[in-house]
């Protein structure tokens, strides 16, 4: 399906019978509106009906005023010729032109005129012989949904869907005029949320003066706006829901009041110079604990935060567990660290890569997790070789015994250590593992347990993934011994994470 400019802020203005018949009255409807039109910044439309009386109204009630509808019609019905002449006027002074058409004949005649758009009436929503016609033409389309059950809808967007029709819902109170209360304006949200790639608007049928359910439907997310606009004078009066000039001109600065108030949508708001520096105003300094000498981290560790900031200082909010802080210079105890004075490294992309590798190899050996459950990067040697050397750790519980499984990617290491405390069992679910247990190693696949006695030096690997259970008893933070001083020195070797199981149903972000 297509997504049309024209259904981007579309004011519309609705004719309808109100030229009364008389081109004249019909042509300074469209002058007056168009003076109202020229202080505002908006694509505007001007629409007309379309009906061929001769088919249209039986011929057993040509001549009858018992049905309003059949009266109104025929005392206020032009020519074709009559049509092009208010329509001319439309193109000449700017306006889109739209057409509604209430039968078949009538979508001829609108192919025939060169309208722009067709509007569907909400008594037409459901007429299939006229929609069947009306998706030949290759016409924008804009349907109003006023009375029409939801099934409904559903089968009139499925049904212009798959034509490839490019439209427009149009949310819609067939009451003339509408009272406030029956204005049903959440249909918007209806609207919007169950059809995600169609354009929603509002046509409005409200008294003229209610200049409030506009901002209302822009705050809702409409694109599209549509109001009957007719002018008074001596020999012709104006219905209940029919805008005046003066009625448009405040109705129109509600519009821009309302779109001011609301903003930009499809990107964030950088947000003004002054909201900005009170917020700075607000933040946390970061201040050295101790002496940083060149070289060093800047963590949690060695800083702490405190008001007020400095000008260039490294704010709290700037300390995420995605970067990594290395002082140029050497910072004093009690001194502002200054982003001039180191060097930030963002690790997010790449832990977003292993997150997203590990979450493959879950979906691939179907092990089910709950959710929101800690888990550690564990990278001995830095990031950057962590499909090297590492693992990830996904804690499920830790009390008198502990649960966790341990991931290692195709071709990675976890260096030699040994615990103190704990006595592990090693239970492979998934994958093949090489176990080293003091220097004698042993092969397992899925299934397989190794039993890891406390103060047992042991390491693993995998040569092709793995997945394995490490049930034990409680693990302390401070229980895991490292051959390598290297691995000894690195006090920065994990990541924490929250690991969520929609990780395994949509993209990892």
């Amino acid at each position: 399906m297509k997504n049309s400019e024209h259904f981007n802020g579309l004011f519309i203005f609705e004719m309808a019978n109100n030229h009364m018949g008389d081109v004249v009255h019909g042509l300074n409807i469209i002058r007056e509106m168009h003076n109202v039109c020229k202080r505002f910044p908006f694509k505007f439309a001007f629409k007309f009906q379309y009906r061929d009386i001769d088919t249209f109204i039986h011929p057993d009630f040509k001549n009858s005023t018992d049905f309003k509808y059949v009266k109104r019609f025929i005392e206020t019905k032009l020519s074709a010729e009559q049509f092009i002449e208010l329509k001319n006027e439309a193109e000449r002074l700017g306006f889109i032109t739209m057409c509604t058409p209430f039968d078949e004949r009538s979508v001829d005649l609108i192919e025939k005129h060169g309208y722009d758009i067709i509007k569907i009436a909400s008594c037409s929503f459901t007429d299939w012989p006229l929609l069947e016609r009306i998706v030949k033409t290759s016409k924008p389309l804009i349907a109003s949904t006023a009375g029409a059950e939801l099934e409904d809808i559903d089968k009139v967007v499925s049904f212009f869907e798959h034509r490839d029709k490019d439209f427009c819902l149009m949310h819609c109170v067939g009451e003339y005029p509408t009272d406030k209360k029956n204005m049903q304006l959440n249909q918007i949200d209806l609207l919007r949320k169950r059809y995600p790639e169609v354009s929603v608007g509002y046509s409005t049928h409200e008294s003229p003066d209610n200049y409030e359910a506009v901002k209302i439907a822009i705050g809702k997310g409409a694109s599209v706006f549509e109001r009957h606009v007719a002018v008074k004078t001596d020999k012709y009066a104006i219905n209940a829901y029919s805008s005046t000039p003066e009625n448009i001109d405040a109705w129109l600065k509600s519009a821009q009041e309302a779109l001011a108030m609301c903003g930009i949508s499809e990107t964030r708001f950088e947000g003004t110079e002054k909201e900005m520096s009170d917020l700075r105003g607000l933040q946390r300094g970061v201040f050295s604990k101790m002496n940083i000498k060149k070289g060093e981290r800047v963590d949690a560790f060695n800083t702490f935060f405190a008001i007020p900031n400095l000008e260039g200082q490294m704010v709290s909010n700037q300390m995420s567990k995605y970067s990594e802080f290395v002082a140029d210079k050497d910072i004093n105890a009690d001194q502002p660290v200054f982003i001039a004075d180191i060097n930030i490294t963002n690790l997010r992309d790449k832990v977003l890569v292993i997150v997203k590798k590990i979450s493959c190899l879950l979906i691939e050996s179907r092990v089910v997790l709950p959710d929101k459950l800690e888990m550690e990067i564990s990278h001995h040697y830095g990031l950057d070789r962590f499909e090297e050397w590492g693992a990830t750790i996904i804690n499920c519980i830790n009390r008198e015994y502990c649960k966790k499984l341990i991931i290692l990617l195709p071709g990675q290491k976890h260096p030699v250590h040994r615990h103190k405390k704990k006595e592990e069992t090693f239970h492979v679910l998934y994958g093949d593992m090489a176990v080293s247990l003091d220097g004698e190693e042993r092969r397992c696949k899925a299934g397989e347990m190794v039993i890891v006695e406390r103060d047992k030096k042991h390491s693993f690997s995998s040569a092709g993934g793995t997945i394995f259970e490490e049930i034990s008893t409680t693990h302390y933070n401070d229980d895991s011994f490292y051959d390598d001083l290297d691995v000894i020195n690195n006090k920065n070797r994990k990541t924490a994470l929250t690991f969520w199981s929609d990780w395994l149903l949509k993209p990892v972000s």
